[in-house]
């Protein structure tokens, strides 16, 4: 359909009735609940949920979607089975939230554009960013860049707190490590591989239990000057090239461009939110790695699916 034929129909919206435009909203709501159960049906689970076992074979249709059978525990599961979207309903609003969520709205502007609660809305954000959060990279090779990152300590939706209440985020008495921050890991290898870790402390325990299991042992490490990656390094035997703060900040091909700019991005992205609650830090973090996957472009497809968990779905 072209623009102008577009806009026509636009104004033609105006002149509908009540009555037609109940109709309408229906039609549009079983569009959309179609165009979410033929991508859930496109997508089976490629495991059984409840043992793990890979055969398993048609097993009629419930609930609008395609029912599975598993030939090992005899256990029936659809697409959804122990996926963080289970017994959730209202598939209809499904793709209309990814897109909320792409769109990094708030929680009453995403209720707005998808006609749901507000408490239904901050209800489906938790469920559609359970599994982004746990999907990032398990390791990092060649030059591989890390630097870590601050966020206010935040204890919001707690009815108990400590401290007097801030208000639309605010800000802490201390900057930077202080008790008031709670510091953030990011991994970066030049293949775009990341991976980001909550700390406890800043420290160079902490520091050597995030970074160990992530980089390579034939990785070259690129840090700023600080003394907890030079002891991480020494530890373990990874090379490692440490860049001054105050100076020259590239040496060759070592610098840590790549994961500041990651970190400024971030930053700029959480700024809408006016606080995060620490307690669902972890979330963010991978709401933002999943713009990062699809160069801050997915479509809601691809967000719905990322929602769903890798370990559910069949790859195409």
């Amino acid at each position: 359909m072209d623009s102008p034929t577009f806009a026509s129909w636009l104004e033609q919206l105006e002149q509908l009735s009540p009555s037609q435009w109940e109709r309408l909203h229906a039609r549009v709501e079983q569009t959309d609940a179609s165009a979410a159960d033929r991508l859930l049906e496109a997508h089976p689970p490629r495991r059984c949920p409840h043992c793990d076992a890979v055969h398993l074979i048609r097993w009629g249709s419930a609930h609008g979607l395609p029912r599975y059978r598993c030939t090992t525990c005899g256990r029936t599961c659809n697409a959804l089975t122990g996926s963080p979207l289970a017994r959730l309903r209202q598939r209809s609003h499904w793709l209309r939230f990814a897109q909320a969520l792409i769109d990094g709205v708030t929680i009453r502007q995403a209720a707005v554009q998808c006609a749901i609660h507000r408490n239904t809305a901050l209800r489906w954000r938790r469920r559609f960013l359970a599994a982004p959060a746990l999907q990032q990279a398990s390791q990092v090779h060649g030059i591989v860049e890390a630097d870590e990152t601050f966020f206010l300590k935040s204890l919001k939706g707690q009815r108990h707190l400590t401290r007097p209440p801030r208000q639309r985020g605010g800000v802490g008495r201390t900057r930077g490590a202080g008790p008031d921050h709670v510091p953030v890991l990011v991994i970066r290898d030049r293949g775009g591989a990341m991976a980001d870790v909550i700390l406890r402390k800043l420290d160079a325990t902490h520091i050597r239990r995030a970074l160990q299991p992530l980089v390579d042992p034939d990785a070259v490490l690129c840090t700023d000057g600080a003394s907890v990656y030079t002891a991480f390094a020494n530890a373990t035997g990874i090379a490692h090239e440490a860049l001054p703060i105050r100076g020259p900040r590239v040496r060759g091909a070592f610098h840590i461009q790549h994961v500041n700019a990651y970190d400024s991005r971030l930053k700029n992205w959480m700024r809408r939110f006016h606080g995060i609650a620490t307690r669902y830090l972890d979330q963010y973090l991978g709401w933002r790695r999943l713009l990062e996957r699809y160069r801050q472009s997915p479509t809601p497809q691809a967000c719905l699916l990322e929602a769903l968990g890798s370990q559910h779905l069949t790859v195409t």
